[in-house]
């Protein structure tokens, strides 16, 4: 019996080893409790005279497979009793015993408390030498009190297969996980890190026009301080409410000339005019409104008078010599931004980068750019900005995200690789045939220094799901070493495993589960 105890662990051993199967969280535990031990009430006693139960210890190791099962070994040690009654084969000794028991886990991330149910096989070895085996089932409770640290409770009926062995054993104490958190499960993005949104105004950088600035979604992110509706980097007039036909700006005469061109914005004129009245006379001279009505009395007419209701002078155009409140050289009916000191080429408004684009209208303020680009630099000149572009020393399109384009004969090779590269049956063995489209995979990878490569690993559903998700780990790796041995970086690969879940084709037939077994290869920005 003694043998088949120690058999039945080291098979739990090689089991787990071999299977390498991790919850997301961490895949080792220890376990600490006090037992209580009940062999009287399951042999003709009484499950009330608590004084008839003995204490006991447990000290256990914990292997999760995944958030829901657990596999559990616990090393027992206690004193027992059985009945009072002399006359039914009573004992009163010491026992020594081992379990291999199955913990299935109702888990709930969100919860502090998670149930489970266990089944399992055991062998308890009594002081006198008699050695029985036992099924023991029951439940009990994870508690938690830490990221990887539970109370647990765990109560089980054990039925023996010796007579007069049935008992009860209840158990309250700690239970600690360790161990790294497994990732390579977890399927890969193009883009590993999470969106990010500079301004968070709810609009993540790849699409936000203004990715520094918060603006609303309807104006793809971008602000509008005189609210509009037209964005402040198509607005030349941000701080005055205007239409979008005439950019921003307002027409104050009504004319359909916007008061920026309007050289009489007060007063209904004509194009050829600069907005300014018909010149009826043919002399030259614009046709007189009103007398030429002054209405700052500053004696420039208000259809000159760039400032009607302002008294200037007639050497500012009708505006006050001194209405430059920022200093900045730039008159204010000029100026964009009046009460922030700004250069000429943006018309008033700071420009740090001095690409003659506002900080206001520039998506990269600290760096010199292009004015198509709302400020931003294009070092490979391809027209994606550097911030958007993943090659932006090497002229590429937007459908690469500014990287050069894949030949198709490269991307061929890839889609061959698929069906090319060969194993030995059952095993993650590279077969000698794969070597030559592995080389060329290299070749590829050598030719494209921008781009990253993603090794995929998939199997047919024959066996078990957990052997298929751990082969197919295997295999992958086993492309991601040769690669390393042929001089690609490490850096510039991932590989990962997903068993029988991605099929492509159907596995009730032999040509569709040979098309499952595949690695593929993918080419991805860097």
């Amino acid at each position: 019996m003694k043998r088949i105890l120690v058999a039945s662990v080291l098979l739990w051993f090689v089991f787990t080893t071999q299977l390498q199967a991790q919850n997301p969280a961490y895949p080792w535990g220890v376990s600490f409790k006090t037992l209580f031990m009940d062999y009287q009430s399951q042999n003709g006693g009484d499950i009330s005279n608590f004084g008839a139960y003995h204490h006991g210890f447990e000290v256990g190791l914990l292997r999760s497979i995944n958030q829901n099962i657990n596999v559990y070994v616990p090393f027992k040690y206690g004193v027992v009793s059985s009945h009072e009654n002399r006359e039914l084969n009573c004992f009163h000794k010491k026992v020594y015993g081992v379990d291999g028991q199955l913990q299935y886990v109702f888990y709930k991330a969100s919860t502090k408390l998670n149930p489970y149910a266990m089944l399992g096989v055991g062998g308890q070895l009594e002081e006198e030498g008699m050695f029985n085996l036992q099924i023991p089932f029951g439940v009990g409770a994870y508690f938690e009190i830490a990221d990887n640290a539970y109370f647990n409770w765990q109560s089980s009926y054990r039925y023996s297969l010796e007579d007069d062995r049935n008992n009860l054993h209840h158990g309250l104490g700690f239970t600690y996980l360790f161990g790294n958190k497994d990732t390579t499960q977890v399927k890969p993005m193009i883009d590993m890190e999470a969106p990010l949104d500079s301004d968070g105004d709810g609009l993540e950088d790849e699409i936000d026009l203004c990715p520094q600035v918060a603006g609303p979604r309807e104006l793809k992110g971008c602000p509008d301080q005189d609210e509009d509706g037209v964005p402040d980097y198509r607005d030349d007039c941000p701080a005055v409410a205007g239409i979008a036909a005439f950019k921003g700006c307002p027409d104050t005469d009504g004319d359909g000339i916007s008061d920026n061109d309007d050289e009489c914005p007060n007063m209904a004129g004509v194009p050829e005019n600069k907005g300014c009245p018909e010149d009826k006379d043919g002399m030259g001279k614009l046709e007189k409104m009103d007398d030429d009505k002054d209405t700052d009395m500053d004696g420039v007419p208000d259809s000159k008078d760039r400032c009607p209701n302002t008294k200037g002078s007639a050497s500012n155009d009708g505006c006050p010599d001194s209405q430059d409140k920022d200093g900045d050289g730039i008159p204010d009916a000029e100026d964009r931004c009046p009460n922030l000191r700004g250069s000429a080429s943006a018309k008033g408004c700071p420009d740090r980068d001095g690409d003659g684009v506002s900080d206001f209208d520039d998506r990269c303020p600290d760096k010199a750019g292009l004015r198509a680009l709302s400020g931003c630099p294009d070092s490979d000149g391809d027209g994606i900005d550097d911030g958007r572009d993943r090659c932006p020393n090497e002229y590429g399109s937007v459908a690469n995200n500014g990287c050069p384009g894949i030949d198709a004969s490269d991307l061929s090779t890839l889609e061959t690789a698929m069906r090319a590269v060969q194993f030995n049956t059952g095993k993650a063995t590279l077969k000698i045939e794969s070597n030559t489209v592995l080389n060329q995979i290299g070749d590829i990878m050598q030719k494209y220094p921008n781009y990253n490569l993603v090794i995929e690993g998939h199997t047919d559903n024959v066996g078990s799901a957990v052997n298929n998700q751990l082969l197919s780990e295997r295999r992958a790796q086993a492309c991601y070493e040769y690669l390393i041995r042929r001089g690609i970086s490490p850096a510039r690969m991932t590989h990962t495993g997903y068993g029988e879940n991605n099929p492509i084709s159907d596995n009730n037939s032999l040509t569709g589960r040979s098309l499952n077994r595949r690695v593929e290869f993918k080419l991805k920005p860097r």
